[in-house]
């Protein structure tokens, strides 16, 4: 991680803004974000606001950068503090469920209620825009926990199928082999890109199994 020095002699303009455009450093589940107190405070309520008041009542540790400790997703957190920027709701195919989770924990009161609003939207849409996507997943029995538990975002668990045995290259021990059937919900053109990517990726695993990769 590449790291910047400041040089210590600010400006006197730069030191008539440091009280209220001082930079903060937080640390959100390994992932650094670096910001203003200005941004923070946009909502004087919310948990990041009362945070970086000098007479906060949290109890928040920090690493040995002076980052703030936040353990909670990164991925859900970058749309709050973006909001909290700029007023604009910008998810990048994250779901807005897990957005409005961290907006909750971090009691931004006018994020929470957009997003609820973009949700009850959402699913008031005639089905016809929605299309749900089916992919079969082939594993093997150590394998199956950490598949499931792994899903990515918006994928939901629907049937486990036995296929058999097969037998290790290595020696007689069999190993049990299943399909794993998993399911989303998205739109139409969003479902085909996903029907085209899973047909490229039957094919490589077809492939793979035949060469023995």
């Amino acid at each position: 991680m590449s790291t910047v020095f400041i040089n210590s002699r600010k400006s006197p303009n730069v030191l008539k803004k440091q009280g209220t455009d001082q930079w903060v450093k937080l640390n959100v589940g390994g992932t650094y974000f670096l910001t203003t107190k200005t941004t923070l405070s946009r909502d004087p309520n919310s948990f990041l606001s009362r945070l970086i008041q000098e007479d906060c009542d949290l109890i928040s540790d920090r690493d040995e950068t002076g980052a703030y400790l936040i353990d909670r997703d990164p991925k859900y957190f970058a749309p709050v503090l973006n909001y909290l920027r700029h007023g604009k709701l910008v998810l990048d195919g994250v779901s807005e469920e897990g957005v409005l989770e961290e907006a909750e924990f971090y009691n931004v009161t006018q994020l929470i209620a957009l997003l609820k609003e973009c949700i009850s939207h959402r699913d008031q849409r005639p089905h016809a825009d929605k299309k749900r996507v089916y992919r079969v997943l082939q594993c093997r029995e150590q394998e199956l926990t950490q598949m499931i538990s792994t899903l990515s975002d918006g994928w939901r668990f629907e049937q486990l199928i036995t296929v058999g045995m097969q037998y290790s290259n290595y020696g007689p021990f069999e190993n049990n082999e299943f399909l794993c059937v998993v399911s989303k919900e998205c739109g139409s053109t969003a479902g085909r890109e996903l029907e085209l990517n899973d047909r490229a990726k039957v094919l490589q695993q077809k492939g793979s199994r035949i060469l023995g990769i």
